[in-house]
């Protein structure tokens, strides 16, 4: 065992929260083995090495290829098997997003060996006794404890179930190159091009602030009092899965389980009954606020706080008081 390697993703440029969540669980783990930490960046263009350095990495390893400017999963997971053949790693890896979900699988059937998905804790044994590891299950609703055995641990990290946090000593990491042996059909699945959201829109899924509706506010016109309020507090609009079905938003816009899952201070959210598979979309909430005319919506029991009223008053209420406060 040489270190513990962390797969690390960047969008336009920018390391990924989740991908900082991922090293904070690598390091801690690269601290009870005794181990160093390393990073794999995949594609062209220098990595944040600096902001590396900050969470403890000692050497950040590129992946670069002229056919990585997008990404491409079978592709990144064949960086993931090269580097670990040269590195042999205790444990590789990943944040549990939708790329680092797949990157990782592909990897883990290459290698033939296990895949631990939404890890949030890991301890580790001496000589070949089977690690324990504790992750999600269900969309988060349990917790699972399990044991892995494997030459190399493959984990994959649960988003939001854990905040990142830098080390108490920076370091400044070196960098090393290397060029993935990849093959047509490590290509033939790739992203071409990339459809941006409106200029300066936050993401929903970065956001600190989230204002979330849901069947409660009757049209797709309803939204438009969502998105001021939004807009005054720094936000963004989400949604529940019936008004994507319904076509009022976008399914970017969607919260839960098959949606986006948001870590806001504070989530907002108007005419939300709260199914569970939204509830799951929406744990990793600082705070909840519900807006709803159903003292006993099952969203309620996850509420900090709670208006009982119709949202089409409530909301521009609130909209005129943040105005007024604000001076907007």
């Amino acid at each position: 065992m040489s270190a513990v390697l962390t797969l690390v993703e960047r969008d336009a440029g920018v390391l990924e929260s989740t991908s900082l969540q991922a090293l904070t669980l690598g390091r801690r783990l690269a601290q009870r083995l005794d181990l160093p930490l390393h990073a794999l960046v995949v594609g062209v263009g220098p990595p944040s090495a600096s902001m590396l350095g900050a969470y403890g990495v000692s050497v950040v390893h590129i992946g670069e290829h002229e056919a990585l400017d997008g990404f491409a999963p079978k592709a990144w997971a064949r960086c993931v098997i090269d580097l670990a053949a040269s590195l042999s790693p205790a444990a590789v890896l990943a944040a549990g997003t939708d790329r680092g979900q797949e990157v990782m699988a592909h990897a883990a059937a290459e290698l033939d060996l296990p895949l631990v998905a939404n890890t949030i804790d890991v301890e580790p044994a001496d000589g070949d006794r089977p690690w324990l590891l504790t992750r999600q299950r269900w969309g988060g609703t349990i917790l699972e404890q399990a044991t892995l055995e494997a030459e190399i641990k493959l984990l994959t990290v649960a988003p939001h179930a854990l905040s990142a946090a830098e080390a108490t000593t920076r370091v400044q990491p070196t960098v090393e190159t290397f060029a993935p042996g990849l093959t047509e059909q490590d290509l033939a699945v790739r992203v071409r091009e990339r459809v941006e959201p409106g200029s300066g829109r936050i993401s929903l899924g970065e956001a600190k602030v989230v204002v979330g509706g849901g069947r409660g506010v009757g049209a797709a016109d309803g939204f438009r009092l969502l998105d001021e309020l939004a807009g005054l507090l720094g936000g963004v609009v989400g949604c529940s899965r019936v008004v994507t079905n319904a076509g009022w938003r976008p399914h970017a816009d969607q919260i839960g389980q098959t949606g986006t899952r948001i870590a806001p201070e504070i989530y907002i959210a108007c005419g939300i009954s709260g199914a569970t598979q939204h509830m799951v979309g929406a744990r990793g909430a600082k705070r909840i606020l519900v807006i709803n005319t159903d003292k006993d919506a099952p969203i309620m029991t996850h509420a900090n706080y709670a208006v009982i009223g119709d949202l089409h008053q409530v909301v521009p209420a609130l909209i005129e008081e943040v105005r007024r406060a604000t001076g907007r």
